[in-house]
C-alpha cells in the first residue's frame, strides 16, 4: 500500500501541500466554508499551479479537499458587496487559475471527498480525472442566484456529455450524486469516503511511475485531439509517438520487452 501520510505544508491558511514521491496533493482546507474559494484561496491554488508547472519532479497532481466539503463554491459573503468591476475581475482571475490547472503538463485528479458546488465542480471539471466519494454532490447552483457559472463549467461539461444534461445542470441548478456522473462518464471512480484519498495517490502513484515524456505527451494529444478534426489529430498522434521512440525511456521500454524484464525509466 501507498504510504499516504507524508507531512503537509501549509501555503496559505486555507491550503495545505504534501509530496508523495513524484505525487503533489493540494489540500483546500477550509472546513467551517465547505471549502468555499475566497479570492485569497483561489491565489493560493493558482500560485502552486505555476509551481507545479516548473517542478518536473512533480508527475501528478492531486487536488481534495477536508470533511464535508471539497468546494462549495464560491465564498457569497466575500463578493455580495463588490462592485460590478470587482466581481468581474475575481471570475477573471479565478477563470485563469482554472484554465492552467487544465493545461498543466502532469496528470491531475480532483479527489472530490464532499460538496463540490459552482466553482467545485468546475475546477473538478479542469482535472484530468475525478475520483468521488460515494458521499459527495456536485452541481452549477448559480441559477439560483440569478447568476450563471463562470468558471467555464458549461463549456467543459457540454464537451463531456452534450448540450442536454449541461442544460439540465445549469437551467435547474439540481444536484447530482457521485453515481450519477459515473454513469455520465465524468467520475472515473466512486469509492467509499474512508476510501478515497487511498485510491486517489495509489492511482496518482501509478500513474506518476509511467515515462514522464510519454506521460505528458498522451495527455496532450488527447486533450488537443478534442478540438482538431480527425486527421490533425491523428497525424499529432504519430508526430508524438515518433518523438518518444527516440528518448532513452522509449528505447528501453522496448529494450525490456525484448528482453523480457521490467523496464527502468528514468525517474529524474
Amino acid at each position: 500500500m501507498t504510504n499516504i501520510d507524508a507531512e503537509e505544508t501549509a501555503v496559505h491558511p486555507n491550503l495545505q501541500v504534501r509530496d508523495i514521491g513524484h505525487v503533489r496533493v493540494l489540500r483546500i482546507d477550509r472546513e467551517d466554508k465547505l471549502g468555499a474559494f475566497s479570492s485569497s484561496l483561489v491565489s493560493a491554488i493558482g500560485a502552486e499551479v505555476s509551481r507545479v508547472r516548473q517542478t518536473p519532479s512533480v508527475r501528478v497532481v492531486i487536488l481534495t479537499g477536508t470533511g464535508r466539503g471539497f468546494v462549495a463554491g464560491a465564498d457569497i459573503e466575500e463578493y455580495s458587496n463588490a462592485s460590478a468591476e470587482e466581481f468581474a475581475e475575481y471570475q477573471r482571475r479565478s477563470r485563469a487559475v482554472f484554465d492552467d490547472l487544465s493545461r498543466l503538463p502532469q496528470a491531475t485528479i480532483a479527489a472530490v471527498n464532499g460538496y463540490a458546488f459552482g466553482g467545485g465542480f468546475e475546477i473538478a471539471l479542469c482535472c484530468d480525472f475525478i475520483f468521488a466519494a460515494d458521499s459527495a454532490k456536485f452541481g452549477l447552483p448559480e441559477i439560483k442566484l440569478g447568476l450563471i457559472p463562470g468558471g467555464g463549467g458549461p463549456q467543459r461539461l457540454v464537451r463531456e456529455v452534450g448540450a442536454r444534461w449541461t442544460k439540465e445542470l445549469v437551467m435547474s441548478g439540481r444536484t447530482v450524486t457521485a453515481d450519477e456522473l459515473y454513469a455520465r462518464g465524468i467520475a472515473t471512480r466512486v469509492v467509499a469516503r474512508d476510501e478515497l484519498q487511498t485510491a486517489a495517490v495509489e492511482f496518482a502513484s501509478e500513474l506518476a511511475a509511467q515515462p514522464r515524456q510519454a506521460l505528458r505527451e498522451a495527455k496532450q494529444v488527447i486533450d488537443s485531439g478534442r478540438s482538431q478534426d480527425l486527421e490533425t489529430a491523428l497525424s499529432a498522434d504519430q508526430l508524438a509517438l515518433a518523438r518518444l521512440f527516440s528518448t532513452s525511456d522509449g528505447a528501453e521500454g522496448i529494450r525490456a520487452f525484448v528482453e523480457k524484464r521490467p523496464p527502468e525509466f528514468d525517474q529524474e
